[in-house]
């Protein structure tokens, strides 16, 4: 009974340090000065002998063995570490695949949901310690040896190739990723992406030398605490400014076991060391000390340290206040990229995309809408004595009434398209509607993938509906087959292409690298929740009737005449490709950016308009091509409509062929993973646009069709 009464107050006592958290974002997390650390446990059972509440600072439960501490707001400062990536190699790495300073208890995972796992994310604890508003100078964290030295007809280490190939370092520190200051004798700049660099090629003798020193520099904004008159603070930037220094120092202690980092061969860590002819902000035995700069480091320091042998790693922390940021809008320079990319350039796009859409309309008001009135006028018109005596003969669409809803070749195959497109366009405007509303906030590490892959299996019973209302309509009879191809068919196409990546990715021991318990809940999603849904969806897809069209179809098919070369479908795709990929191809190059070269990106309402944009112009050149088909008196537009719409997609993996220099990338397994999954993209945005123009088409000729009067 005692345990109960006293864990039933520390349960009453945690409660009322529940906050709620608005959307976008996620909860702001504010810290008092000094925070550090905010829970401690010992071994033991918990009584109700002692039971002490501090309004003012914390709740206290304490008893013999065990102590627990519910801070009203505030939260320990922990800075995290993140995989390690590179613009010129898209395998990232894992922060202490290199021998850099473990934490004292050792390497542990941070807590990651799905998506972080399947966007390369891996955050780990960090040994470097950090205090609210309590500056630090040169604060020693260990020695780690980097490898060997670097020599010509000497393998480079691990260290020297991630320098030489320009690996960036992703720290974070409440939620919130590091920025890059860089200074030289002119100036000093901030870039808000990339991360900090670990190193850098020396001019002169093209050597690599290791950032081994850096300035944490952190900015809060002070808000009300919790309690009437007390203030509390919330961190609003987080910038790196990386140094080498060749520090010229004396272990003081050595651990004994020559293997520090378990991760590593090479590594040993020191915990202590005396620095001897050290740098202003390394001299403990002055009392007014300044932070590491640019001057100390280059014209009064000892050189820059070198990528090899064992290695002091050191850093100050700074903190300067911040009243013109707030909490709430501290990501906004990330996501504007500083003012690289001004809002103006999306604009350019949208009005880009504005004016295709204007002139295609303009077109098909032009044509369509002209040459349709004067086909229904000389269809509904009644032949004179003298034009039946003549005998004279109809041409136009309306001769090929009786074939044009006659089913296509190879129907199940075109209605398996049609289902996985109609899913693909559901999952794709949901998570753009989303994103756009701001539920899919950046500072939720991995929303966005976690949000496209449950909307897909979710959607699963929309794509099943679809297949079965157009197999129906195809008078199809295999249904099984057809729902089976709809539930497997695009899914195993995705899953080999990110099976093969994935392999890759373990033989380079990328931090890309899925674990294989990530993907078993990927077939469980895709089995268990997505399978059964196409299923639901197709059955009551086939119960309902098939599509009515305002024609009957004839038992004989009409033959076709002779086409001219430019109606052909390799030309109509051509023609039907390039107008859509005008409209969207400048946001197309940011979103390209985000992907592969590690650029925030969260325009989404600029993204949405460009991708409506996108599909109204896929609609509309579809069925202009479609009406000059039928003119043409073919009537195999089933097929057309699909690849003429879907052509857009080629435009696009074309686009990425060259994209590519940009990354400078000569590694095959880059080529490989690159264009993989630019070909697994370029397919599903085939099936999206295609599925768009089939059903336009469709739309387009019930409607011409369902308006004249047959004989």
């Amino acid at each position: 009974m005692p345990n109960y009464r006293a864990f039933l107050a520390v349960a009453l006592a945690a409660v009322q340090y529940v906050h709620g958290f608005y959307l976008p974002g996620v909860h702001p997390h504010s810290f008092k000065d000094g925070d550090k650390g905010m829970f401690t446990a010992d071994k033991g059972i918990a009584s109700d002998r002692s039971l002490v509440f501090n309004p003012e600072s914390s709740c206290v439960f304490q008893s013999e063995n065990l102590t627990f501490v519910y801070p009203p707001t505030s939260f320990s400062i922990k800075l995290k570490v993140n995989k390690i990536t590179s613009v010129h190699d898209e395998y990232p790495i894992e922060y202490y695949r290199l021998p850099f300073c473990p934490p004292e208890n050792g390497v542990k995972m941070d807590n990651e949901n799905l998506g972080e796992f399947l966007a390369g994310d891996r955050i780990e604890n960090s040994p470097y310690r950090v205090e609210m508003k309590t500056d630090m100078y040169c604060e020693q964290v260990c020695i780690s040896h980097l490898g060997r030295v670097e020599a010509k007809g000497v393998s480079p280490s691990k260290v020297v190739r991630a320098i030489r190939q320009e690996y960036h370092n992703n720290w974070i520190v409440d939620n919130l990723p590091s920025a890059s200051k860089m200074e030289d004798d002119k100036k000093s700049y901030t870039k808000y992406f990339h991360g900090f660099p670990l190193g850098f090629i020396a001019n002169d003798d093209k050597k690599a030398y290791i950032n081994n020193h850096v300035n944490i520099e952190l900015e809060y904004h002070e808000v009300d605490g919790d309690v009437l008159g007390t203030k509390e603070n919330r961190i609003v930037r987080f910038t790196v400014e990386p140094f080498s220094i060749a520090h010229d120092y004396t272990p003081v202690f050595t651990d004994d076991d020559d293997g520090g980092n378990t991760k590593s061969d090479e590594s040993t860590s020191v915990k202590k060391a005396t620095i001897k002819n050290p740098i202003a902000s390394c001299d403990h035995t002055k009392k007014d000390r300044k932070h590491t700069n640019y001057y100390m480091v280059t014209k009064a320091g000892p050189g820059p340290q070198p990528a090899s042998g064992k290695v002091l790693f050191t850093y100050d922390v700074k903190w300067t206040e911040n009243k013109e940021v707030s909490w709430s809008s501290r990501w906004d320079i990330y996501l504007n990229m500083d003012d690289g990319v001004p809002s103006k350039v999306h604009w350019l796009s949208i009005s880009n995309s504005l004016v295709i859409v204007f002139v295609l309309t303009s077109m098909i008001a032009a044509i369509l809408v002209r040459n349709l009135r004067r086909d229904y006028d000389r269809y509904a018109r009644v032949s004179t004595d003298e034009e039946k005596t003549e005998d004279q003969e109809e041409f136009g669409w309306k001769l090929v009434h009786a074939d044009v809803f006659r089913p296509p070749a190879y129907p199940m195959m075109l209605s398996v398209c049609v289902g996985n497109g109609v899913q693909l366009l559901f999952m794709s405007s949901f998570t753009l509607l989303f994103a756009m509303m701001g539920f899919l906030s950046p500072a939720r590490r991995g929303s966005l993938i976690m949000a496209l892959l449950i909307l897909y299996v979710l959607m699963g019973g929309v794509g099943g509906y679809a297949m079965a209302r157009i197999y129906k309509t195809f008078k199809g009879k295999s249904w099984q087959k057809a729902t089976a191809a709809t539930a497997f068919g695009f899914p195993t196409i995705a899953f080999c292409i990110f099976f093969v990546m994935n392999l890759l990715a373990f033989t380079k021991e990328s931090g890309d690298a899925v674990p294989f318990s990530k993907m078993i809940i990927l077939l469980l999603l895709w089995f268990g929740i997505s399978t059964p849904l196409v299923f639901f969806g197709a059955y009551f897809g086939f119960k309902v009737d098939a599509i009515e069209f305002p024609v009957n179809t004839s038992n004989i098919p009409r033959q076709i005449p002779d086409q001219p070369w430019f109606m052909g479908s390799f030309f109509t795709a051509a023609i039907g490709g390039v107008m859509p990929f005008g409209a969207c191809f400048l946001e197309l190059f940011f979103i390209m950016s985000s992907l592969w070269m590690d650029q925030y990106y969260y325009v989404f309402g600029f993204l949405f308009l460009t991708f409506a944009i996108l599909l109204l112009t896929c609609a509309e050149i579809t069925v202009l091509f479609n009406y000059f088909q039928i003119c043409g008196e073919d009537y195999r537009w089933w097929w057309r409509s699909f690849t003429t719409g879907g052509a857009t997609a080629l435009y696009v993996f074309g686009y990425s062929f060259h994209y590519f220099k940009q990354l400078e990338s000569s590694s095959p397994a880059t080529y490989a993973l690159y264009f993989g999954y630019m070909a697994l993209n370029s397919f599903g945005l085939y099936l999206v646009t295609g599925t768009v123009g089939f059903l336009s088409s469709l739309w387009f000729n019930q409607k011409i069709f369902g308006s004249i009067k047959i004989d």
